[in-house]
Parts: C-alpha cells; sequence; structure tokens
C-alpha cells in the first residue's frame, strides 16, 4: 500500500471542551409515545424490509421513531444494508436527504458521485455495555448529573461521539464528518463505499509507515490541543481510504480533565507504538507521549505550563 497521508488544515476554534451536551427527549423521544399513524406504517414498513429482518434487536419502537425522525428532517432518504455488525451498534449504508447534503463547492467530496452515501449508527439500548460507557462517561465535565439508567447512558455516549466528531475535524483531524444525531442513531460520512469498504490499517501492509506514524502522532496532538484523548486508539480504529488516514469510533474519547486522561493516554501511545514498531520502526511510547502534550506556543512567546494540561497530572 502506497499512500500519501495528507493532513488537514485545522480551524482556529476546535471547540470548547467544557461544552454542555443536551440529552434531554428529543422529538424521537415524542413520536415514539405518541406513535401517530404515519410513524405506524413506516414501523411496519422497515421491519418488512429484507435488509432489516434479522435486526430486529437493533430497531425498537424508539429507534425505529429517531430513525423516522431523520427521514422527516431529511437527513436519510433511504437505507441500504448492513456495513458492520457489533454486539453494541450496528451501521447501515444509506443514501443522505437535502439536509445532509453539505459538501462545500469545489471540494472532493462535490465531485464525488458518492457524494450522497452516508452512515447510520445504530447503538443498541440493551445490549451495550453500560458499565465500560459509564467509566468514560463519569468525569467528562459535559455529562455531569447524567442519569445513571442504561437508556440515559447510552443516548448520552451516541451524542457524545457526534460532539467528539465534531470537534476532531474542527481541530484538523481527519474522522468521519457527524451529520445528524436522534437519540442512538448517528449519520455520518461514509469513509468508502458499502460494495468497498474501507481497510483498517490492521487490514493493510503499510509500505510507508514512516508517514503514516507522523500523521497519527500529529492527529494526536490536534486532538489533545482540542482537550481530548481518543482512549481506545490502534489499528483497529484507524482506516485507509483514497490516500487518507481516517480516525473512527470517537466515541469513547474523553477531555484532558477526565479523571482517567492520563491512562487513556498511555494506552493509546503505547498501542500506536506497539503497532508501529511491528512495522519495523523504533517507536517509544514514551516519546510519543511527550510530543502528544507538549505545549502549544503562546503567541505572547511563553510557553503553556505543562501542569495546565489535566492529562498531565499525575
Amino acid at each position: 500500500m502506497s499512500e500519501e497521508f495528507v493532513l488537514l488544515e485545522p480551524e482556529d476554534q476546535p471547540g470548547d471542551e467544557w461544552e454542555q451536551l443536551d440529552v434531554s427527549d428529543t422529538e424521537a423521544d415524542r413520536i415514539a409515545r405518541r406513535q401517530d399513524r404515519e410513524f405506524d406504517e413506516f414501523r411496519k414498513r422497515i421491519k418488512d424490509t429484507e435488509q432489516f429482518k434479522l435486526q430486529e434487536s437493533v430497531f425498537d419502537d424508539a429507534t425505529l421513531a429517531a430513525v423516522y425522525k431523520l427521514v422527516q428532517d431529511g437527513y436519510v432518504d433511504a437505507f441500504g444494508g448492513p456495513v458492520s455488525t457489533g454486539k453494541e451498534a450496528s451501521v447501515f449504508e444509506a443514501l443522505g436527504g437535502e439536509a445532509g447534503e453539505r459538501p462545500e463547492p469545489g471540494s472532493a467530496a462535490a465531485a464525488d458521485e458518492h457524494a450522497r452515501e452516508v452512515a447510520v449508527k445504530v447503538y443498541r439500548i440493551n445490549s451495550s455495555n453500560f458499565r465500560q460507557m459509564r467509566d468514560y462517561l463519569e468525569g467528562d465535565p459535559r455529562f455531569d448529573g447524567i442519569a445513571s439508567d442504561k437508556k440515559a447512558v447510552v443516548l448520552a455516549w451516541t451524542r457524545k461521539e457526534f460532539a467528539n466528531l465534531e470537534r476532531a475535524r474542527k481541530a484538523g483531524v481527519r474522522v468521519p464528518e457527524p451529520i445528524a444525531v436522534q437519540r442512538n442513531v448517528l449519520v455520518m460520512e461514509l469513509v468508502g463505499h458499502a460494495e468497498e469498504r474501507a481497510r483498517r490499517l490492521s487490514e493493510v501492509d503499510v509500505e510507508n509507515p514512516e508517514t503514516a506514524y507522523e500523521v497519527v502522532r500529529e492527529y494526536m496532538r490536534r486532538l489533545f490541543r482540542a482537550g481530548l484523548i481518543h482512549g481506545d486508539l490502534s489499528e483497529y480504529n484507524m482506516i485507509i481510504h483514497d490516500g487518507e488516514l481516517v480516525i473512527i469510533d470517537m466515541g469513547q474519547a474523553v477531555t484532558v480533565h477526565h479523571p482517567n486522561a492520563g491512562e487513556f493516554l498511555d494506552r493509546d501511545c503505547e498501542n500506536v507504538a506497539t503497532f508501529f514498531t511491528r512495522q519495523g520502526i523504533d517507536v517509544d511510547p514514551d516519546d510519543l507521549r511527550a510530543y502528544v502534550t507538549e505545549p502549544e506556543p503562546d503567541p505572547s512567546g511563553e510557553p503553556e505550563e505543562a501542569s495546565e494540561r489535566g492529562a498531565n497530572e499525575e
């Protein structure tokens, strides 16, 4: 595999790590309670469709209401089949509606004949790993006071992934573009195509590991400077498509002020160092951590104190 691994240009303001995320009831919850005639017909049509016959554990009535709302709002026009199926979530290909068509004029997405293809990620409320999710949510200032029941945690997790993707993109990290979120359903850019799935870094022969490593460590640094740590970064959560290295699975990413931020960052550095060492590069996890957490130059010329960064506090 020979790739250029082009870096994105970061935006000026990647986001506020103390932003409050609304996890209250949405219109989808109200639709599910009301179950009007149109929604009832939509529910029957979805459950009778061939590609969803084996997905009934995914599409309970409340989840169907969330999908229904996304269709009504124009983010989804039509569903395809599943792209991936896991214990906690299933991802489906879909055609994005007009509300989700936002490629910039002249951009690669605008010229892409598949630009309207989106991914719809549906988290299962009943089978999601509730305890593990709470480990990542507890201590995140954006979710102070969140209810402890499983439904509230899964809904918060979905909205958290959307917010993390938004912040990562603003920081210049190549992640799937988040498009819309409703309840436990996330609509985002489909990287690759359903018939030609983008490959994970673990699945490809990395011909230029030095360049790939430089991109990965730069993205880790940009995330950190935007106040985020991936928390589960490895060759299994990075994919390659059209000369780009893309970071995926941002649901568990935490802020640098999370009480376990240092532990999560150490694990990310260890995983990345182990993978690229196997590729023939001498990567030290401590050196990687030092690079990621290096203080951003102060415009006044005074370096930022390392103690001001949460993940550097032991």
